[in-house]
């Protein structure tokens, strides 16, 4: 690498109280371009992971092709990328992911995001601290909590980068719910299934399903007021659908945000939005609705749709990060 990372730490004091108990210290990785000398200051991007996984998985090291921080240096040294400092934040949980929203079923992550981490990176880094050199990015749910910090904060960050992130639910969602509901059903009912599932993770794609859904419903429909702080939107012993919660998860859908959330949106200089042709979870479907709607709207999005599938997509940073780190306000 030309760059350098530096591995640390930030104390949170938002996440202090979460209800599920998990880490309020954790830890940040921050790339830091071969340009970087300690005078000149330079954009932020912030990249989330996806469900399942955490800023160490987007760092794993692979004998046979470069993690995405490796991608990304080789990009600005090559000329192909102007330069940005890189900040992974872990915003893993018990459930496997906190969607990265504020919820009181998980405790209050995009807070975290966007009021401690890049307050934290402002003061230990060379960065250029205002919103028009911040941009968010990330992957499935990544590409979600990267949409969300857009659309409720845009005082923070005035680029996103959502590569399959979940929205349109009714088509990308609703249809994994039936699975949830076989593997909860056969753990002996939500408080158990929570209770297990944790110790040794999903062993099956229905248990895969169940814990997503279990996550997604602490984030986007909890219940404060009693373990697993989360109101599941079937029930799992007919999986019919409970319409009133899965109205508090539709509450939460990007593509139902998007009139609501349009002068933050105008304020973006760039969202950039992507996924496979054959997605199987239907995230194409979503982005395409989200391009089409945020087309309409005069909105300033750029759309690519690939040959492939969901997983396995980490390439598609080659092709986003220099359209987002060009859209930011460059170095000074």
């Amino acid at each position: 690498m030309q760059g350098r990372v530096v591995r640390t730490c930030h104390e949170s004091q938002c996440l202090s109280d979460n209800p599920l108990g998990d880490p309020h210290e954790r830890e940040l990785y921050v790339y830091l371009p071969p340009q970087y000398d300690g005078t000149r200051r330079f954009p932020v991007v912030m990249m989330l992971a996806g469900f399942g996984s955490t800023n160490h998985s987007i760092a794993s090291w692979s004998p046979w092709k470069p993690n995405t921080i490796e991608l990304f240096d080789r990009l600005i040294a090559e000329g192909h990328c102007k330069p940005a400092i890189l900040v992974l934040p872990d915003c893993f949980n018990r459930w496997g992911g906190s969607q990265f929203i504020d919820s009181e079923g998980t405790g209050r992550y995009q807070t975290y995001l966007a009021d401690e981490v890049f307050s934290f990176v402002d003061a230990e880094f060379r960065t250029i601290p205002k919103r028009e050199a911040r941009g968010v990015v990330g992957r499935s749910s990544g590409g979600f909590g990267a949409l969300r910090l857009g659309m409720d904060r845009p005082d923070v960050v005035s680029v996103i980068g959502s590569h399959a992130g979940d929205a349109a639910f009714e088509v990308s969602m609703r249809p994994m719910l039936t699975s949830a509901a076989i593997a909860i059903d056969l753990a002996g009912g939500l408080r158990t299934f929570a209770e297990e599932i944790p110790v040794a993770g999903p062993e099956s794609a229905t248990q895969f399903d169940a814990i997503f859904v279990l996550a997604a419903s602490a984030a986007y429909s909890p219940d404060p007021t009693d373990f697993p702080f989360a109101g599941i939107p079937m029930d799992p012993a007919t999986g019919e659908l409970r319409s009133e919660v899965w109205a508090r998860w539709l509450e939460h859908d990007p593509l139902r945000r998007i009139d609501a959330s349009a002068a933050a949106l105008q304020a973006m200089s760039l969202i950039y939005i992507d996924a496979g042709n054959r997605d199987e979870h239907g995230l194409h479907f979503a982005a395409r609705m989200l391009d089409d709607a945020l087309r309409k709207r005069g909105l300033p999005v750029h759309y690519e749709e690939y040959e492939g599938g969901h997983r396995g997509t980490s390439w598609r940073y080659e092709v986003s990060l220099p359209q987002i780190v060009e859209a930011l306000q460059g170095p000074e």
